[in-house]
């Protein structure tokens, strides 16, 4: 049974009808409402750009805005704080334009100082403060202010990739007292001040967010046609482990909107009469990235091996809707610089079989391959955020198990899996994916000083000794090369480089797939997935 501490929206919240500019000029919104939204598992960290995790973004994308909007149709970068920018010829300075009159909730300004701390904190990270330096900001050096509503940032090399990183939720501009403190106090939502449409109002710390309408907010994105105040009245963000209960809840009329609606459930939930939205991420798909320090993986023949014994095909098939495209690449093909590559992705057990024969893997009488008094049974962590991710790796293991390999999956919530997937020796592979709609992307999965899916050395894993110079190379290109064709081409063989290697192996595109009531209306969504409030409203039922 689903009860929640406070009254369902069908018992009587007043609503004043008003003209929303942010929906079709036919239909007249509804301005007031609590829009009760569940969330499949609780925010971890509300620092800016700790936002790649969806909870988190989910929330910090209804109380920060960006120095610019990247238009989720046409993916072209437009102004919101910043009215205006410009940059230098080879991408190592860029200056900002502010729009006057935005304040953060605390009524401090949103002016060129505050602009300059928010990418200074990102761009360098603070050790006193323990926050990290955020993943789409590359080669960063400085700031600085050039008058009250002017900034100027300078960078050591060529960062193409700027422009767009400050339109991730990762460059959500905080007021100087949330940047003031340290990253554990930021797991409280209580202490992030910004100065989006909404604020947090309350939290019961893992279990709900309260979020109310900022009423003197009128800087919305420069092309959206609301610029004022969101229609909503509040948010109320709750935890909702169960994909059963959100859906019950959803259909009981007590939830207005959820995420993580399984694939199994979208027909049913349609066919009741809930609008399923699946908002592509855009980048890295949903995968398997192997760590070839370990020695289960470190011959190239196995790991070509195992990625020609996985069938995603039959994945897809089996576990997922049409709103999961089979991978064709490392990254999507709605992603910036997708070349595609399904060629080098064949299931071919045949081939798997060879590879492995003359990598000097035999089958013992379990059926599994062992070699110098290894098994060739590789440990994995299952992921909580990866749709159904357990059943997508039984099924890998079903796979591979016909060609003699198999995975150990481990429960992704245990107290070690932490420290065991920074191990290369203990997890020989890990679950990846990540949504940006930019080729950094590719970077920042990969690359030792970010992600560091391989776990290279120099990078976050323990004792690695292994690393690859031309993926390294082939990556910091990425990051920096100004000519845009040119830096397509370096994505497109990043790409082919990682499935050379076999270093990947791509399961399907991963959407964020939600779902709401019908009267829910002009709900967005920005470049990779994370849903927006500013322009929903509650029809009247």
């Amino acid at each position: 049974m689903f009860n929640f501490s406070f009254n369902t929206l069908t018992s009587g919240i007043a609503v004043a009808l008003g003209l929303a500019a942010s929906v079709h000029p036919a239909l007249a919104a509804v301005q007031g409402g609590t829009l009760v939204y569940l969330e499949q598992q609780a925010h971890t960290n509300l620092y800016p750009p700790s936002g790649g995790f969806y909870p988190n973004g989910g929330i910090l994308n209804q109380i920060t805005d960006k120095l610019t909007y990247q238009n989720p149709k046409t993916l072209e970068i437009e102004p919101w704080i910043a009215e205006s920018w410009s940059s230098n010829a080879d991408k190592t300075e860029y200056t900002f334009k502010l729009r006057p009159g935005v304040t953060f909730s605390d009524g401090t300004p949103l002016d060129a100082n505050a602009v300059a701390k928010n990418f200074d904190t990102y761009g360098l990270g603070n050790k006193e403060k323990r926050l990290p330096v955020s993943e789409v900001i590359n080669n960063y050096d400085r700031s600085e202010v050039i008058d009250p509503l002017t900034v100027k940032f300078y960078f050591k090399h060529s960062s193409p990739g700027f422009l767009q990183g400050t339109a991730t939720i990762g460059s959500g501009l905080v007021s100087l007292s949330t940047l003031n403190r340290s990253y554990d106090e930021l797991g409280d939502a209580r202490h992030i001040i910004g100065s989006g449409p909404f604020v947090v109002s309350g939290e019961t710390l893992g279990r709900e967010v309260d979020l109310s309408v900022r009423r003197d907010y009128h800087w919305g994105p420069a092309k959206l046609a609301q610029q004022g105040r969101a229609n909503l009245d509040g948010i109320k963000v709750i935890v909702t482990g169960e994909d059963s209960v959100r859906i019950g809840a959803l259909q009981a009329g007590q939830a207005d909107f959820i995420r993580q609606i399984q694939a199994y459930d979208e027909k049913q939930t349609q066919d009741q009469g809930f609008t399923i939205y699946a908002a592509p991420t855009r980048g890295v798909n949903d995968s398997v990235a192997f760590r070839p320090d370990n020695p289960l993986v470190s011959d190239l023949r196995v790991r070509q091996a195992l990625l020609h014994a996985t069938d995603s095909k039959q994945i897809v098939d089996t576990l997922f809707s049409a709103n999961y495209p089979q991978a064709r690449s490392v990254i999507a093909s709605s992603a910036a610089g997708f070349v595609d590559l399904s060629d080098k992705l064949k299931f071919d057990p045949q081939l798997a079989n060879r590879l492995l024969d003359e990598a000097g893997w035999k089958k013992g009488s379990d059926g599994l391959r062992e070699k110098e008094g290894k098994k060739l049974l590789l440990n994995l962590y299952e992921s909580l955020p990866q749709p159904q991710n357990k059943a997508v790796l039984q099924l890998v293991s079903q796979q591979w198990g016909k060609v003699g390999a198999r995975l150990n999956i481990l429960a992704g919530d245990a107290g070690s899996r932490v420290a065991d997937n920074l191990d290369p020796q203990k997890t020989p592979a890990t679950v990846v994916e990540v949504g940006r709609a930019d080729p950094d992307v590719i970077k920042s999965q990969f690359y030792p000083t970010n992600r560091d899916a391989l776990l290279q050395k120099g990078g976050s894993g323990k004792n690695s000794q292994f690393s690859d110079d031309k993926l390294n190379a082939l990556l910091l290109g990425i990051a920096s090369e100004v000519d845009a064709q040119k830096r397509l081409q370096i994505a497109g063989e990043a790409q082919n480089y990682l499935l050379d290697q076999a270093y990947v192996i791509p399961f399907f595109e991963e959407p964020q797939v939600f779902a709401g009531a019908p009267y829910l209306k002009g709900v967005s969504f920005e470049a990779v997935g994370r849903p927006s409030f500013y322009g929903a409203w509650l029809e009247k039922h």
